[in-house]
């Protein structure tokens, strides 16, 4: 039996060997693709008394329904498109960007669409098909959810349904609990989806009931739009989209800093909303305010001790200072809260 422990391996080995897995990975994605395309196409599936393409995946390669659904999607669309195996493999495409592509890819737009989703993300991707393709703003609904307690799908039913031409698409299978989720319809215009507790629910009445002189209670968006920008001056934030104190100051722990150097470090933090380590993915959110000379160590609590970093490159400096087995120990223990670094 294979020994799947790395502990030996030292960081640099560890980075290097997760890289070039991955690589194989994405160049192996490719490969079932193409053998799911084919397989497909030559119905064998039948031979093996599944109705379906997606009924064998399930039930022979062990697949999940999601997984079974975007795997037959992405190599359905791919055969369609053959460079797309290629992007794949190259790792310039991912499986769930081929399934965000796969409605709007067709003969005349293939290339160029191909083209402008390379290496993005996904959500970059939702936004480039949002302004390419825009879809009209969705109705305003407001319901209660019943209790997670549905039944789970019958396999067999679910097996029974057909996914290619004219078949039901198993990821029209409803999902227990519905995810938070921001979707891009058209330029400037996004869905927000998300569930809130009943205390959310009658404060948003509330703010319904106040705006009411001058918004329709109908109007949420409009409503969520006043609220956000009110807690946005509030918090230290600019009209021109600068970042607020309340989006950075989780860090900020010193109790001894006079009012004028937390507005300094307020408007610093506007002007400057980034982790300012290198970093590829140069971190904008769940940034913290960060001592350089650590607070637990007599660091002082003013503007040229004070610096932005995102949440991971603040942690990581933490277990550098004060070390890993203590950090782990105040975040495992009755309190969670780590020296201020």
């Amino acid at each position: 039996m294979r020994n799947y422990s790395l502990s030996h391996l030292s960081d640099a080995a560890l980075r290097r060997d997760l890289k070039e897995q991955s690589r194989k990975e994405t160049g192996l994605t490719a490969w079932v693709l193409a053998h799911i395309a084919e397989f497909q196409e030559r119905r064998l599936y039948r031979e093996d008394g599944y109705a379906s393409m997606y009924a064998w995946c399930v039930g022979e390669l062990g697949y999940c329904e999601q997984a079974a659904y975007k795997r037959i999607n992405a190599a359905r669309v791919a055969l369609r498109f053959p460079v797309i195996f290629a992007m794949l493999a190259e790792g310039r495409l991912t499986l769930s960007a081929v399934v965000a592509l796969s409605a709007h890819l067709i003969e005349s737009n293939a290339e160029d669409l191909l083209a402008a989703a390379a290496a993005k993300t996904v959500r970059e991707i939702e936004q480039l098909l949002a302004e390419r393709f825009p879809r009209p703003d969705l109705a305003t609904v407001i319901q209660s959810l019943a209790p997670a307690s549905s039944p789970a799908p019958d396999l067999d039913q679910l097996s029974s349904r057909r996914v290619d031409g004219n078949e039901a698409r198993p990821g029209l299978v409803p999902a227990e609990v519905p995810r938070p989720r921001v979707t891009p319809l058209a330029p400037q215009r996004s869905a927000l989806q998300t569930t809130i507790d009943q205390e959310t629910r009658d404060l948003l009445r509330r703010a319904q009931d106040l705006l009411g002189h001058e918004i329709a209670a109908s109007d949420v968006a409009t409503v969520l739009d006043r609220t956000v920008r009110w807690s946005w001056s509030s918090a230290g934030g600019r009209p021109d989209g600068g970042a607020p104190d309340a989006s950075v100051s989780q860090g900020w722990r010193s109790e001894h800093s006079a009012a004028a150097q937390r507005r300094r470090m307020r408007r610093g933090a506007c002007r400057r909303q980034v982790c300012r380590l290198p970093s590829r993915t140069r971190a904008r959110r769940s940034l913290e305010f960060d001592h350089v000379h650590a607070f637990a160590r007599e660091g002082r609590a003013t503007v040229g001790n004070i610096r932005l970093r995102c949440r991971a490159h603040n942690r990581l400096e933490a277990e550098r200072t004060f070390g890993t087995e203590f950090m782990r120990h105040k975040q495992e223990g009755p309190s969670s809260a780590a020296p201020a670094t």
